[in-house]
């Protein structure tokens, strides 16, 4: 049962992580994020930290870890939860880069 939980604390944790990351990927469609910092919308930066901040109540409360069916994790986990969150970032540049390209061909 602890390799069940676990498993499933660590995929929300990336889920979430994911999630925060492709709203600031979004502030853009063709401006890099190296660019246009995410301090260019605080309302959507704001919305972020609120929601990693109840990300970790949950998984470290430990009444509502017990009601969500996870547990807190550990610094090497949340080094996982990034390693496995952080692509997403390089993806989306990547297609930014492509679309910039694809705009100016056919200006």
């Amino acid at each position: 049962m602890e390799g069940k939980i676990k498993a499933s604390t660590l995929s929300l944790s990336v889920l979430v992580t994911i999630e925060m990351l492709n709203a600031f990927n979004a502030i853009s469609e063709d401006h890099s994020l190296f660019v246009m910092t995410p301090f260019v919308n605080l309302y959507l930066f704001l919305a972020c930290a609120v929601s990693i901040g109840l990300h970790f109540v949950i998984l470290y409360v430990p009444v509502l870890a017990k009601i969500f069916s996870i547990h807190a994790l550990t610094s090497y986990e949340w080094y996982l939860v990034f390693a496995f969150s952080f692509p997403v970032i390089i993806i989306d540049e990547i297609l930014k880069v492509f679309g910039r390209m694809r705009n100016a061909a056919e200006l």
